[in-house]
């Protein structure tokens, strides 16, 4: 959970701290991670704001750490008002519940649309931008089938199966995750889809508005489709395919992998055969995963979701604590090297208490020296600052 309370109340931000929280997540060296331990530490955003040049200065960063200014970010804001969208934020009634839940959740996320959405049961349909007739033809089939059976379906509107995905579902209810900028239609092909979706579903974004998505991106979008999902299904990818790393993410998430199998001589079919041989649940038909969903779900349809009032998180204050970090940075730096490593193992062979090496940690990425990664995993970067 990003942060540690789930008491199911309303919390709702003022106009101010909202923007307070883009400007803070769209700070330098601020992920998500590191950002809802700024929380923690401090109660808010606005507190964390001015704390971190002198946090960024104690981590070793050698040129100051400036947040964006504020006119910046209220710009950025009116901007997106004006295209008809919002933002919402992780600790705000309606943030997406299952996304929530996840270790590096979007602290912010922009939005046009249906957020309602979010509030029912979500399976993804990714697969193959090459994709051949028969998957596309196949993928929107299953996505209608599994619309009517109260499922939304979400996916990320790149070309072939996550176009065939959204199109299948757009009766019923999908949501389109995109890699850049809420207002950046990519490809621009799906500029009708777009629309489209944009009046009958909704369309998430973590970027900031006007980005371009560079390949970087991609990852990041990915693991919101599966966070946003009960279930991921794969159909038609190649090995090293953004699909299956979208799996992937969705089985360290704890959600069901499900893969659709196809002729073993065509590259596309590959990734789904590979994630059937390690445990994937095979799908030939919607019936297949509705059958999967009852069993691990308890069949919930999105007219159950819609009366259910889902917890959200609380941003609980406290004082900054005093904890002397260089000696349990020294050890870290000893210990931590380009290779992900796991936090937990880190500070056990680092011999930290959890405080302070969360909080040398928190210094150190603000500084640029470490990078947070998904799974509670730290990596060593090279500084350039």
């Amino acid at each position: 959970m990003s942060l540690f309370a789930q008491e199911p109340q309303n919390t709702n931000l003022s106009i101010q701290e909202k923007l307070n929280w883009l400007r803070l997540i769209r700070t330098q060296n601020v992920g998500p991670i590191t950002f809802y331990n700024l929380l923690e530490y401090y109660g808010s955003a606005s507190e964390a704001l001015s704390a971190l040049p002198d946090l960024a200065k104690k981590g070793g960063r050698k040129k100051p750490l400036i947040a964006p200014e504020p006119a910046k970010i209220e710009k950025e804001y009116e901007a997106l008002k004006k295209l008809g969208g919002d933002i919402i934020c992780a600790c705000e009634q309606g943030y997406p519940l299952a996304l929530a839940a996840t270790d590096d959740a979007p602290p912010v996320l922009s939005y046009i649309g249906d957020l309602n959405l979010v509030r029912a049961p979500c399976l993804a349909i990714v697969g193959a931008r090459n994709a051949s007739l028969n998957g596309r033809k196949f993928a929107q089939k299953i996505a209608t089938e599994l619309g009517q059976s109260g499922q939304v379906i979400v996916s990320g509107l790149a070309r072939g199966i996550d176009t065939a995905a959204h199109n299948g579902a757009l009766p019923t209810g999908t949501i389109a995750v995109v890699a850049g900028g809420i207002d950046i239609i990519y490809p621009s092909e799906n500029t009708a889809l777009y629309n489209e979706i944009k009046q009958k579903g909704l369309i998430l974004a973590e970027s900031p508005l006007g980005m371009e998505p560079i390949a970087r991106h991609f990852p990041k979008r990915n693991r919101i489709v599966s966070g946003l999902s009960t279930g991921v299904v794969v159909i038609e990818a190649s090995i090293r395919s953004g699909s299956l790393i979208t799996a992937r993410m969705a089985g360290e998430q704890g959600r069901d992998v499900y893969a659709v199998p196809g002729y073993p001589q065509d590259p596309r079919a590959q990734g789904p055969n590979k994630l059937i041989q390690d445990g994937a649940t095979l799908v030939q038909r919607a019936d297949d995963i509705l059958s999967a969903l009852e069993n691990y779900t308890g069949g919930q349809t999105l007219k159950d979701s819609a009366l259910s009032t889902p917890p959200i998180l609380e941003v609980i204050s406290s004082e900054s604590p005093e904890i002397d970090t260089e000696n349990a940075k020294s050890l870290i730096l000893e210990n931590l090297s380009q290779m992900p490593l796991a936090v937990d193992e880190l500070l056990r062979a680092c011999h930290l208490s959890i405080p302070a090496g969360q909080f040398a940690l928190l210094e150190m990425e603000l500084a640029g020296l470490i990078q947070r990664l998904p799974g509670n995993r730290v990596v060593l970067l090279d500084s350039e600052e």
